[in-house]
């Protein structure tokens, strides 16, 4: 009975956690991405904030042998959610976005099937997961550049992403009760601030900015599958305060390279460049037009991104 009720304490921590956390994560990446364009938001999105302390209170219920194990298979997790990039590349110009995440979402639940299934050790998780990611990488390069359109987002459209966050995982976490112990696991690493930000991005922006947002994505998934490959092959050799640091130290430096790396590259290509829309000047003959007829400049981009005039009147990357 004590342990029952034990387990459904750290169930209720656990769900508290996501509902916190994980609206957060989207609420964030969303504003970066507006701000600085979809390949940070896509980066950003993958830094481990609710994976994290998960994982940590995990490490803390169950020990680090137990914590290990549920790492590696967090490493592993990461081909189920290269399947789901490669699903959205492929179905978003084909069918509507509902429809595109629908075939992510089966793709994602039957891998993780599949890998619920097989006991690898740490390091095959994580060359099946690099490959898996890598593969989706050369997939996104290969794919066009659209021209850049600006556009307009609504002012309910932040809490519209935190609101449907919010309901994914409660659907998710219902589910796991529904389906039983034996299959819960199998939704455990379920993409939930992926799909949100993804369904988004391909509803409001259709192809153009769910292509930009995954070529941060996937490249930060890198940072992921490495963050749970340290816990996975040091929680069960050293305090577990020392495994988070390393593995969240690694993360990070991960993420931040990734973001110097395509600034030294829109840098070093200038028609590649990030260029913020800048409004007309005073003597422009059109500064009295309305912002729906008035013609601004399109910035050319080796990464799509769109632009919102913010409340400053301001240009912002989204």
């Amino acid at each position: 009975m004590r342990d029952r009720r034990a387990t459904r304490q750290t169930t209720d921590v656990l769900l508290a956690l996501k509902l916190l956390l994980a609206p957060a994560l989207v609420v964030l990446s969303s504003l970066a991405a507006r701000r600085w364009g979809p390949r940070l938001g896509g980066i950003l999105v993958t830094i481990p904030i609710v994976a994290g302390p998960i994982l940590l209170i995990i490490a803390l219920e169950h020990g680090g042998t137990f914590a290990a194990q549920a790492a590696t298979f967090a490493t592993a997790a990461n081909v189920a959610l290269a399947v789901f990039a490669l699903a959205l590349i492929v179905a978003v110009d084909r069918v509507p976005w509902w429809a595109a995440m629908s075939m992510a979402w089966a793709g994602v639940l039957l891998t993780d099937l599949g890998l619920a299934q097989i006991s690898v050790p740490a390091w095959v998780a994580l060359v099946a997961a690099i490959l898996a990611l890598h593969g989706v990488q050369y997939v996104l390069r290969r794919q066009r550049n659209d021209p850049v359109v600006a556009t307009r987002l609504p002012r309910w459209d932040l809490p519209a992403r935190a609101v449907a966050t919010a309901a994914l995982v409660l659907t998710v976490t219902q589910a796991a009760e529904w389906v039983g112990p034996e299959l819960s696991g199998v939704l455990a690493p379920f993409p939930i601030a992926l799909s949100v930000v993804c369904a988004f991005a391909a509803a409001q922006t259709g192809r153009v900015g769910l292509i930009g947002l995954l070529r941060g994505i996937v490249p930060g998934l890198d940072g992921f599958a490495l963050f749970c490959f340290m816990l996975a092959i040091t929680l069960d050799r050293l305090p577990i305060w020392a495994s988070f640091t390393v593995a969240t130290a690694l993360n990070l430096a991960l993420a931040i390279a990734l973001i110097k790396i395509g600034h030294r590259d829109a840098a070093s290509d200038p028609a590649g460049r990030d260029r913020r829309i800048e409004t007309p000047p005073p003597h422009d003959p059109d500064r009295h037009a309305g912002p729906l007829t008035r013609q601004y400049p399109k910035p050319t981009s080796r990464w799509p991104v769109l632009a919102q005039r913010s409340a400053c009147g301001d240009f912002v990357l989204i």
